[in-house]
C-alpha cells in the first residue's frame, strides 16, 4: 500500500489526512492547533504525526513522516491581493475573479488613475500581492504605466503580477523592476472585450503566493514548509469542489464556514441554465459563471463571529434582541479563537453563529454577479448542497444538515434557492485533500470523494 498525507494549514487548526493513494481510502485523520504564534511547521508536524498514529493498526503511523506531503494554507490570514485596474466595472473585475479563483482574499480594488487616494487605500489594506491590471491587447495603455509609475515610486515593497494590455506589458514590468519591485509578467486577464483569459494570472498570483508569502518566512522559518505546500486552501478547497462536480454530474453550492472567513463556491454545469419559458437572471459571460467563488473576510465563528453578527442584524436575520444576546460569546470568541465548545451552552452559539454565516454568505455569494450588476446567480438547479468547516463538523451530522436545509430554504434572501437540494457534510474534511490530489493522485481524489461525500458520510 502506498499512502500520502494531506494537510490544511488553517488560521485555528492544522488538519491532516493520511490516504491510501491508490484508491482514495481514508486511512487516518487528526486535528491539531496551529502554531500561528510561533513557526506553523510545529502544528503541522504535530498534526501528520496523529494521523499517522490514527492509521488503522498503527502499522504506517511510523512511516508518514517519510511519506509525500502535500499541503496548502490559509494560516496568517492567507494570501492578501489588491487589485490596481483600468476601470471598475470590467478590468478591475476580471482581476477581483482571478485573485478568487486563486485562492487570494481580496482585501481592495482600486480603479482609473492611481492616485494618493488610491495608494492609502493599497497600504492600508495591507497586501501580500498586487494584481495589475488594465487595457485590452491594443487598447488603452496609459493607465496601466501610470499605475506601475505609481506603484513604482511607492516603496510599498509588495510584489506586483502585471496582466494587462500586452503591448504596454514589458514597460510596465521595467519600471517597475527599476524600482527594486519583486514583478511578474503574465498574460492580458481581458485580451479583449468580452474575453477573460485568467490561466496565466493566477498562475502568477498562485507561485508568488508560494514565493513570497508561504516561502518568505512569514509563517515557518523552517524551509520544509515551504517545499511542501503546493496551494493556498482556497484554491486547493475550490479544485476539489470542481471534481465533487465532476463526481456528481450535477450542479452544487459549498459552503465552508471558518473561524475567520466563510467560503461560498458554486458549479453551475450548461444545463442549469433556465428554459425558454423561466425568466432568464443572468448569462454566463465565456464560461466563468461554471465555477464561482467568493470570500466573506467578516464571516467566521472565530475571529470573525463579530462580523456575523453585524451582518446578521444588517440582513435582518436577528433583532436587537438576538443581537445583544449574541454579542458577549462572539466577543469571547474573537478574543481566543482557539476556543472549544465544551458544554451545550458554548455548542448551541456555535451551532447559531455558524447558521447565520451561512445564510449571509450564501445571500451574498448569490446576489454577486460582476458581469450584471443588480443580477444574481441562478442556482435553482443545485443538486448538492455541501456543508464544510470545523465548527459546522463538530456540531454533529443531523445539525449541520438542518443548518444546511435552512439555507437551502432561505426564500426571503433575495437569491434563486435551489429546487430539491440534497443536504450532505464534508464531515472528515476531505475536499481540500481531494483539491491537492487532483493532479498527481485524480484516483484517489475522485474516490475520496465519492466516499466521504458524495456517500453522505
Amino acid at each position: 500500500m502506498s499512502v500520502v498525507v494531506c494537510a490544511d494549514v488553517g488560521s485555528t487548526f492544522t488538519k491532516a489526512v493520511v490516504v491510501d493513494s491508490a484508491d482514495g481510502v481514508l486511512l487516518g485523520a487528526a486535528a491539531c492547533p496551529t502554531t500561528v504564534g510561533g513557526d506553523v511547521w510545529d502544528g503541522l508536524a504535530a498534526a501528520v504525526r496523529a494521523a499517522g498514529a490514527a492509521v488503522s493498526g498503527g502499522a504506517e503511523s511510523g512511516g508518514v513522516e517519510s511519506v509525500p506531503w502535500l499541503v496548502c494554507s490559509s494560516a496568517g490570514g492567507g494570501l492578501r491581493l489588491a487589485v490596481v485596474g483600468y476601470e471598475p466595472l470590467v478590468t478591475a473585475r476580471a482581476g477581483v475573479r482571478v485573485g478568487l479563483s486563486a485562492g487570494a482574499q481580496v482585501v481592495s480594488v482600486v480603479a482609473g488613475l492611481l492616485d494618493a487616494a488610491g495608494l492609502a487605500l493599497l497600504r492600508e489594506s495591507r497586501p501580500d500581492v498586487v494584481l495589475l491590471v488594465g487595457g485590452t491587447d491594443g487598447g488603452d495603455a496609459q493607465v496601466l504605466l501610470h499605475n506601475a509609475g505609481s506603484l513604482a515610486a511607492a516603496g510599498l515593497a509588495v510584489p506586483v503580477v502585471v496582466a494587462g494590455n500586452v503591448v504596454a506589458c514589458p514597460a510596465a514590468v521595467a519600471t517597475l523592476a527599476g524600482a527594486g519591485v519583486a514583478v511578474t509578467a503574465a498574460g492580458n486577464v481581458l485580451p479583449r472585450l468580452g474575453v477573460l483569459a485568467p490561466g496565466s494570472a493566477r498562475a502568477a498570483v498562485r507561485e508568488v503566493f508560494l514565493r513570497s508569502v508561504i516561502g518568505g518566512g512569514r509563517l515557518s522559518v523552517d524551509g520544509r514548509f515551504g517545499q511542501v505546500v503546493r496551494a493556498a486552501t482556497p484554491d486547493a478547497v475550490l479544485s476539489g469542489v470542481a471534481l465533487l462536480a465532476g463526481c456528481a454530474k450535477a450542479d452544487l453550492l459549498v459552503v465552508d464556514v471558518g473561524g475567520a472567513t466563510t467560503d461560498v463556491y458554486s458549479v453551475v454545469g450548461a444545463d442549469s441554465q433556465p428554459a425558454a419559458d423561466e425568466p432568464v437572471v443572468g448569462v454566463p459571460v465565456a464560461g466563468w459563471w461554471d465555477q464561482s467563488r467568493t470570500v466573506e473576510g467578516d464571516l467566521g465563528v472565530r475571529a470573525g463571529a463579530g462580523g456575523v453578527v453585524a451582518a446578521a442584524v444588517a440582513e435582518r436575520l436577528i433583532g436587537p434582541e438576538q443581537a445583544a444576546a449574541l454579542a458577549g460569546p462572539a466577543a469571547a470568541r474573537v478574543a481566543d479563537p482557539g476556543l472549544v465548545a465544551v458544554d451545550e451552552a458554548a455548542r448551541s452559539v456555535d451551532l447559531r453563529l455558524v447558521e447565520l454565516a451561512a445564510l449571509v454568505a450564501v445571500r451574498r455569494h448569490a446576489r454577486a454577479q460582476e458581469e450584471l450588476p443588480g443580477s444574481g446567480r441562478d442556482l435553482r438547479r443545485v443538486r448538492w448542497l455541501v456543508g464544510s468547516g470545523g465548527v459546522l463538523r463538530r456540531v454533529g451530522v443531523a445539525a449541520a444538515v438542518d443548518v444546511l436545509r435552512s439555507v437551502a430554504g432561505d426564500r426571503a434572501g433575495g437569491w434563486l434557492v435551489p429546487r430539491a437540494a440534497v443536504p450532505v457534510v464534508d464531515s472528515v474534511y476531505v475536499l481540500a485533500a481531494a483539491g491537492l490530489l487532483s493532479v498527481d493522485y485524480p484516483g484517489a481524489a475522485a474516490g475520496l470523494l465519492r466516499r466521504y461525500v458524495l456517500a453522505g458520510r
